[in-house]
């Protein structure tokens, strides 16, 4: 019990208590970099789907505008 109150306890639980603290607050923003990471990728994969959903589109009305044309012709 006499190592609990010796002079080297309380400058050791300081030095601990910083680096618990560094610790917390690097993985909390680690994980806010991760999640703005996904919150891109997922932004980047619907503005992709939107495009070729607006390709899709084109192409059948190209085809539609062909298929017409044919048949006036």
């Amino acid at each position: 019990m006499s190592w609990l109150f010796s002079p080297f306890m309380i400058p050791m639980a300081g030095i601990v208590m910083v680096v618990i603290i560094v610790a917390i607050v690097s993985m909390r923003k680690t994980r806010s970099r991760e999640l703005d990471a996904h919150l891109d990728l997922r932004t980047k994969e619907m503005e992709h789907e939107r495009k070729m959903k607006e390709l899709e589109i084109d192409k059948l009305k190209l085809e539609i505008e062909k298929s017409r044309m044919s048949k006036n012709a």
